[in-house]
């Protein structure tokens, strides 16, 4: 007797779930998966074998996969600790790009910061959803979370940090931060501040930690000090950028001539709080970040810049072209960043001539 589960229920019939399938056609599960969905790396023989099985016992993949002919929605989930900040808009824009360019639609899973949801994302949500790949955006998976969707057996690919047992696409992080350190230190900054991140969000931890690695590793290869008074956080975002500036220079002692800040919106947030206490920049202090935000030259803000709308593109073509039969289509890659002098950088007051 078939066993009713979610997955029957979800496929839309009330007695044959994907394993009884899998079972009868002496396969996996996931190899049931690919073959109703017309994925590639499944053998015409087996792929018929399963169609058949399937048939017999009347289990239908899923209510939207029924009626296409190659049993795919043409749809790429896209999984987003945030949408509203800039480096996840511009990927999704990127993804979203290649995507309407090769006429697939954009699920996207959006976690609005702490991922309370996250289980029921994984365990139900993605099942129902049928989509064929997924693209995951600055986030770390958990080893669960990897299993299942394994179990569903889709291509997936990150974007933004390294993830381990994932293919990955994005900046090397730790050299990128050590050109935006070394940038100050070239200037002759010796007395330079770290603004890193610090995110109790789900955004992929191995990013923060990198860059702060980076930072101190530079510094003491040139001989100077990492001060702890002088390491302060944030959470990527303009606000968190303010409040770290106000905290450190809140602190009594001597002040850093330059800071270090992990990403463009908390660098930002630096120079605005320090033109609303009074500290000029970059006549007093200079400030450096990474990213190249779309507000980055308008603000006059030096970066190490980088494009997640590429990276993203990228990364949604090697998705397209491994559902097209292209094995091995997708990979990690190392995508390109740059050091961009803007105006928010000078020699420090101390090595500057006299007017």
């Amino acid at each position: 007797m078939a066993r009713t589960s979610e997955r029957s229920q979800r496929g839309g019939h009330s007695g044959v779930s994907i394993e009884d399938v899998a079972a009868a056609a002496g396969v996996s599960t996931a190899t049931v998966s690919r073959a109703v969905r017309g994925l590639p790396r499944v053998s015409p023989a087996t792929r018929q074998k399963i169609l058949e099985v399937a048939g017999e016992l009347g289990y239908v993949a899923s209510s939207s996969a029924s009626g296409l002919a190659t049993g795919r929605t043409r749809t790429i989930g896209v999984l987003a600790p945030f949408v509203s900040r800039w480096f996840f808009s511009k990927a999704i824009e990127g993804a979203d790009r290649e995507l309407h360019a090769r006429n697939y639609n954009l699920s996207l899973f959006n976690l609005g910061g702490h991922g309370s949801n996250r289980e029921r994302l994984f365990s139900k949500t993605m099942v129902y959803k049928q989509i064929d790949a997924l693209l995951v955006l600055c986030m770390a998976l958990s080893h669960d979370e990897l299993e299942h969707l394994q179990k569903i057996d889709i291509p997936l690919v990150v974007v933004g940090g390294h993830v381990e047992e994932c293919s990955y696409i994005g900046i090397d992080d730790y050299a990128a931060a050590s050109t935006a350190v070394r940038h100050l230190i070239d200037l002759g900054h010796r007395d330079i501040a770290l603004l890193h991140g610090d995110d109790e969000t789900d955004l992929n931890f191995d990013v923060p930690r990198v860059r702060i690695l980076a930072f101190k590793d530079v510094m003491t290869a040139a001989g100077l000090p990492t001060r702890p008074e002088w390491d302060e956080w944030g959470d990527f975002t303009v606000h968190s950028g303010q409040e770290a500036f106000r905290r450190l220079w809140a602190k009594p002692g001597n002040k850093p001539t330059a800071i270090f800040c992990a990403s463009d919106e908390m660098a930002m947030g630096v120079i605005f709080e320090a033109s609303r206490l009074g500290v000029p920049v970059p006549e007093e202090l200079s400030v450096v970040g990474i990213d190249n935000h779309d507000f980055a030259d308008a603000v006059g803000l030096t970066t190490v810049g980088q494009r997640p709308d590429e990276q993203a593109e990228l990364a949604t073509k090697m998705l397209l072209d491994e559902l097209d039969g292209e094995a091995g289509a997708v990979q990690s890659a190392v995508a390109p960043h740059e050091l961009i002098i803007r105006r928010t950088t000078a020699p420090p007051p101390s090595q500057r001539p006299n007017p």
